[in-house]
């Protein structure tokens, strides 16, 4: 399925009373999550580790 028809069926599988923000976010979720499956494609990875580390300076 090419980018504009997934954009498309995101769209119309949103509920009849969304928003354009709702609209907005759920293609930007889209984008987010091609993007990391693109860099995960490329092997540009971090370790669970790297994970650990970076989400506990978000707990602080």
């Amino acid at each position: 399925m090419g980018t504009k028809q997934q954009m498309l069926k995101a769209i119309e599988e949103l509920p009849e009373d969304a928003g354009v923000e709702d609209a907005l976010d759920r293609l930007y979720l889209l984008y987010k999550v091609e993007k990391g499956l693109g860099q995960a494609d490329r092997g540009e990875l971090i370790s669970q580790e790297e994970v650990r580390q970076r989400m506990a300076k978000w707990v602080k």
